[in-house]
């Protein structure tokens, strides 16, 4: 009989010191990681750069393997970045705006996605932001009215880091795609917690990473772009692993790979990657659907403990929108979250809430026993 997801807590050491419900903010260390990062020193130590010629160098095509399979897309499909921030800003230098200038993103977005396309106003970018009626969601109609035939881009999350609610990113590349526009995903808050599969949600750009849901840590993250699209992208940002022939060293022509590789920049950190590719491994083991599974089955058992103990919290209507992020809102958060700690909870804090993320080594009595601690503290 396969495991259940909450059997894998022992995995997760810092469970031996407190109650961990952050993960939205960044995953839990495995012992798997922690001993495949032993392995990348060991490897470092014996061997130094000899390494890259063989382990190192597949270490990375594994990489791209796995996040492929992950999204359901092909490794050729697949570039590596050291973060969604160095990810949009190769993708953001491969578009053309002179005919297409406008850009839309969303008022729920992390900024990093909006601070690309802001960057390039110089360049005559033009950036529409859609607002939020409700703090929570983004109506699909409000998009669609941003975009038009002047619109290069709609770039967007999955899942909003500012209420957890998912959007159906299927329907929103439909709306760029009648006006002849791109679609970009931010699925940093969405992959690993909830099921992608890219060729179904037919995004063009996907990227996400290890620091959150992935269980990597930071300093790992990915790009997809669509296969058919890549002839078409020329990024200006760019380093020698977007070269097709990056060992000839030649400083006079600028060659790039045919497939996402020519979408990465410079050399990868290997420490990371190493880190990466054992969250992965629990991830696959487990298998997203089941994640998804016992972490929805947590969620709305601390939606109903909440909206029980007097909480509001602030997130999608409907469970199936719903995701692994539950906003709680009060008055001083980061007052809030440093009482937490120190009777050994760790939660976040934003703007106007304490914000709690249970994941599948998590148990109910974990976010039971948090609230109550919020309770006594109001």
């Amino acid at each position: 009989m396969p495991r259940s997801p909450a059997s894998y807590r022992a995995e997760f050491p810092i469970f031996e010191r407190c109650i961990y419900l952050n993960s939205c903010s960044l995953g839990a260390l495995s012992r798997r990681s922690r001993a495949r990062v032993n392995e990348y020193l060991d490897l470092w130590e014996a061997r130094g750069a000899s390494a890259w010629y063989d382990v190192w160098w597949a270490a990375l095509e594994e990489l791209r393997t796995r996040y492929g399979h992950l999204i359901g897309a092909a490794p050729s499909s697949i570039a590596l970045h050291p973060s969604i921030s160095s990810a949009l800003g190769v993708a953001a230098s491969a578009l053309d705006y002179r005919t297409r200038p406008r850009v839309v993103v969303t008022s729920l977005d992390f900024p990093t996605i909006a601070y690309q396309w802001l960057a390039r106003r110089r360049e005559g970018v033009e950036v529409v932001v859609v607002e939020s009626p409700d703090g929570t969601r983004v109506p699909l109609e409000a998009i669609e009215r941003a975009v038009d035939g002047r619109t290069a881009l709609v770039a967007t999350s999955h899942v909003f880091f500012t209420s957890g609610a998912a959007q159906d990113v299927r329907a929103l590349a439909e709306i760029a795609h009648r006006q002849g526009a791109l679609l970009l995903v931010d699925g940093y808050q969405a992959a690993g917690q909830i099921p992608v599969d890219v060729r179904t949600l037919d995004a063009d750009f996907y990227c996400g990473g290890g620091l959150k849901w992935l269980l990597g840590g930071s300093g790992v993250a990915f790009l997809y772009a669509r296969p058919d699209l890549l002839p078409r992208l020329e990024p200006s940002v760019t380093g020698w692993f977007a070269h097709r022939d990056q060992f000839r060293f030649d400083a006079r022509a600028l060659e790039l790979h045919d497939d996402a590789r020519r979408l990465e920049t410079g050399t990868p950190p290997m420490m990371p990657v190493y880190a990466q590719l054992g969250g992965l491994e629990l991830l696959e083991e487990i298998g997203v659907p089941a994640i998804r599974a016992a972490t929805q089955a947590l969620t709305e058992d601390l939606i109903d403990t909440a909206r029980a103990a007097g909480f509001h919290p602030r997130v999608a209507p409907d469970a199936p929108e719903r995701s692994a992020i539950v906003m709680l809102p009060f008055d001083d958060p980061p007052a809030a979250v440093r009482r937490l700690a120190q009777a050994g909870f760790i939660a976040d804090a934003r703007p106007g809430h304490v914000r709690v993320s249970p994941y599948f080594y998590n148990v109910p009595d974990d976010h039971r026993a948090l609230l109550e601690c919020l309770t006594h503290g109001r």
